[in-house]
């Protein structure tokens, strides 16, 4: 074999290797599409209603919410003691004052069946009102948002597909980019509209794509810190490799405790796994909740914190703000008897990574730079359902009459590179990891020894 013939050999097989990357590429990204698609698409119709939840629940519950100013408030433990002389059976767990003069109070009360919201009006202590929190909207779409109505194992699901949807974006992108160094603009970052409705259902998915690409993955990442699996190893690895609490925020030497913050209140993510200290218990007669409302003005807590009362006699109160903007949080726990600060934890005092996970929190809920975030981010919710719908649609039209039109899978010894991805991916992501254990045994216990199957699956 000569030289020429040789280089010809061998082009011929990077050719060939090229290919099989190229429709492994093609067939994870199909299979992943139509499994993972509609799940998607759920999440961007939710995210993208709960983006705007602040105008939502302001309309809906406006006569709850609003007030006429008047010169003087009565004072917390006369809001409270309404509530108690109209709901003498139910325990009172939390306290809200409201960000302005225009802004009912709220407390928070529960009972053996239920828990809910009574609304005050607090310059005459009348109450305006009750909301069960099963009767909230918008937590009904947070629910489905973030479990999908299904407990812990919605939790995982909703885990899995924002796993999966980064592998989505990387085999998208993969395909996407442009072979030919003829092609141009057109069918990369522009729809092409004149080349037939073949090139146009493709430009529809593909182009798209890579425009809310970046988006996109910055919405799984930051909500990704939320989730049951993932984001609470991310949580406890940053905590147990010193970047969760200084010592500076707490009022002696930090306590060590098997409650948490997120066990007794509604706190930022950062502080979520703070160790609930206790109040020193001398036979003093607790602090009144108006002394817990002035400590909190002296502390200069954000005007949306809310008061979480203790419930048993080394219980603490924890003050805690989770306002619009990031760097407006604070979590505070006072002894419950003198009100003296045992931890103060703001956003000031997070790491690094604690002040990443917080703003991507407040920009993933469009809360941080207000209106244009919400529409920035409704703008994404959009293209995913858009992408996923026009990929539907590419699939459909092209689909065989029989089978389900993805290309061969190449042998795995050809694709050696992918699969390292691919564990590479499931060591970082141990749900995609567990859901390729379980493909691989369906794939040998099931696809391979039924050849209908195979034929169907194109495997």
């Amino acid at each position: 074999m000569n030289q020429l013939e040789t280089r010809g050999t061998e082009q011929k097989a990077e050719n060939r290797s090229a290919s099989s990357f190229y429709r492994t590429v093609w067939r994870w990204h199909f299979y992943a599409g139509l499994i993972f698609a509609p799940f998607l698409v759920m999440l961007a119709v939710t995210g993208s209603i709960y983006l705007f939840k602040p105008q939502i629940e302001n309309v809906l519950y406006q006569k709850y919410y609003e007030v006429t100013p008047q010169d003087d408030r009565i004072s917390a433990t006369a809001q409270i003691n309404a509530v108690k002389a109209n709901y003498p059976d139910a325990s009172i767990t939390k306290y809200r004052p409201g960000e302005t003069d225009a802004r009912s109070s709220e407390v928070k009360i529960a009972t053996a069946e239920a828990s809910s919201t009574v609304f005050i009006n607090p310059y005459t202590g009348k109450i305006i009102g009750e909301l069960s929190d099963d009767d909230r909207i918008m937590n009904k779409i947070e629910e489905i948002h973030g479990e999908l109505m299904a407990g812990t194992i919605g939790d995982r699901i909703v885990e899995l597909v924002a796993c999966w949807a980064i592998v989505l974006i990387v085999t998208g992108l993969f395909l996407w980019f442009p072979r030919k160094k003829s092609t141009g603009w057109s069918g990369v970052l522009i729809p092409r509209l004149r080349q037939g409705k073949k090139i146009f259902r493709r430009d529809l998915h593909a182009v798209p794509a890579f425009w809310i690409t970046a988006g996109m993955l910055f919405l799984i990442l930051t909500g990704l810190p939320w989730s049951g699996f993932w984001g609470t190893s991310f949580q406890s690895v940053a905590t147990n490799q010193g970047l969760g609490y200084p010592p500076s925020i707490w009022g002696g030497e930090a306590p060590v405790s098997a409650v948490q913050t997120k066990d007794v209140a509604e706190v930022p993510w950062a502080a979520e796994t703070l160790d609930v200290p206790k109040s020193n218990v001398e036979g003093l007669v607790p602090a009144s909740i108006d002394d817990i409302v002035s400590i909190a003005k002296q502390q200069g807590m954000d005007p949306s914190y809310a008061i979480s009362i203790p419930n048993d006699p080394a219980g603490v109160y924890t003050l805690s703000a989770y306002p619009a903007k990031a760097e407006n949080e604070a979590t505070i726990h006072l002894d419950q008897y003198s009100g003296a600060v045992l931890a103060d934890y703001r956003f000031d005092n997070y790491g690094l990574v604690g002040k990443v996970v917080a703003l991507g929190i407040t920009l993933h809920k469009g809360t941080e730079f207000g209106l244009i975030n919400q529409l920035i981010s409704l703008a994404i919710c959009l293209g995913i359902i858009l992408v996923a719908v026009s990929g539907f649609y590419l699939w459909f039209k092209r689909k065989p009459g029989k089978g389900m039109g993805a290309p061969k899978g190449p042998p795995a010894k050809s694709i050696k590179w992918f699969i390292l991805v691919l564990i590479l991916l499931g060591i970082l992501f141990p749900l995609v990891g567990l859901s390729l254990i379980i493909v691989w045994l369906a794939d040998f216990l099931i696809i391979r020894r039924i050849p209908a199957v195979r034929r169907f699956l194109n495997a």
